[in-house]
């Protein structure tokens, strides 16, 4: 069935209120309660985790656990993401979905080694015309329009043509991730806005875009809306260390980069108030969420992360609750005894290296990924370098799929 007379392309994002600041969709750590969080911490719209097609489609116990078909009105617009490489299964998935959101996004972006198995996300980026297909049928044969996230290729010519198939094709909005799809992991670099930029130009006036890539600070979506000419930004990593990313930058310093203890109870009010501490995709998720917000605090405070790995478990709500807990009394006791000096005045004026306000390890702040192929002048200095970065990998729980 062809459905005639739903809204496509700037019409339709302009009927969903023309999103800016937009939660990206994340392998299990954009689940509800998360969603929740970004809009009230300034999204203006949220795409869930990346959801399997095949077992979307054939198992009720997956969708159950994994997806969430509450009317909470604070959670739209909401757009649901899928990956896989077969056209009916896809338009079964989306099927299933598309009472609960205004549109259906395609994973083209996904670079983990679970999707060069499964020849899904990034990996499909080679089989123009089965991606045509897919979004040719789920475009036909949808009530709701539907949406693409892409990485970009070396060639910035290749990108282009790319970008032009996936819209001929029938999408109504391309996502660009600004890195190509050997770039992940340690070798994450710089995503890059120029070749986004070039998509604004070259492609018709009318094409929606949203860029993602880069962003570490909330001032950074404003760039980035500056230098590309996007309709909408997309956070995913960043906003998991500090979901005030979305917030506008001319917001207080404390808003901006809130401490962490009460960033966390912030996020488990979110879950008591909708009923979800013993929901499955909430609790299975918890342990990697708080590592991010923690992430600075237990660089200092290396017992706690031994709690949060081991102790702390998707089972028991409370021992999440109880050990933000410590983390509070830590922080009260520290700032009463003057041993940390909560200075926001000075720590807004005083600028790092890369021009960003300074912010103290009990409040939450972006990660800085180590660039690849950095040379180090001294021997010691790139052992050292290395065991932190795999330390890093270990403590979060394996690395952040960004789809």
């Amino acid at each position: 069935m062809t459905i005639a007379k739903k809204l496509h392309g700037r019409a339709f994002y302009e009927s969903i209120g023309s999103p800016k600041r937009i939660l990206a969709p994340m392998v299990d750590q954009s689940e509800l309660p998360w969603r929740i969080l970004a809009r009230r911490s300034g999204a203006d719209m949220c795409f869930t985790p990346m959801f399997h097609s095949r077992l979307f489609s054939e198992s009720k116990d997956y969708r159950d656990k994994v997806f969430s078909t509450k009317d909470i009105p604070e959670e739209k617009p909401l757009i649901v993401q899928f990956c896989g490489n077969e056209v009916e299964t896809m338009l079964q998935a989306a099927k299933l979905a598309e009472p609960y959101c205004v549109a259906v996004d395609l994973n083209l972006g996904c670079p983990q080694g679970i999707a060069r198995k499964g020849k899904y996300g990034s990996f499909m980026q080679d089989n123009w015309e089965l991606i045509e297909a897919i979004i040719s049928k789920l475009h036909a044969e949808l009530s709701v329009p539907v949406t693409a996230k892409i990485r970009i290729f070396p060639d910035p010519s290749r990108t282009l043509e790319y970008a032009k198939m996936i819209l001929r094709a029938g999408a109504s909005i391309l996502t660009v991730h600004g890195r190509t799809r050997e770039q992940r992991g340690i070798n994450t670099g710089i995503a890059d806005w120029d070749q986004i930029k070039m998509l604004r130009e070259k492609l018709p006036a009318d094409t929606v875009l949203f860029a993602n890539g880069n962003i570490l600070h909330s001032s950074d979506i404003e760039r980035c809306l500056e230098y590309t000419g996007v309709d909408g930004v997309m956070s995913a990593e960043g906003s998991l260390y500090n979901p005030k990313v979305f917030l506008s930058p001319s917001r207080p310093y404390t808003e901006l980069y809130p401490r962490v203890d009460k960033m966390c109870e912030e996020y488990f009010d979110i879950v008591r108030e909708h009923g979800l501490t013993k929901d499955y995709s909430s609790l299975s998720a918890m342990k990697g969420h708080l590592f991010k917000i923690l992430h600075s605090f237990l660089s200092k405070h290396t017992d706690l992360r031994q709690v949060l790995g081991v102790k702390c478990t998707p089972t028991d709500f409370e021992s999440f609750v109880q050990l933000v807990q410590e983390v509070r009394e830590r922080i009260e006791t520290s700032l009463a005894n003057k041993e940390y000096v909560d200075d926001t005045e000075s720590f807004e004026k005083t600028l790092d290296e890369r021009g960003y306000p300074v912010v103290p390890f009990w409040r939450a702040q972006p990660y800085i990924r180590p660039l690849p192929n950095r040379k180090l002048k001294e021997e010691n200095e790139e052992d050292v370098a290395t065991k932190k970065i795999k330390l890093s990998k270990k403590e979060e729980e394996g690395e952040v799929l960004q789809s």
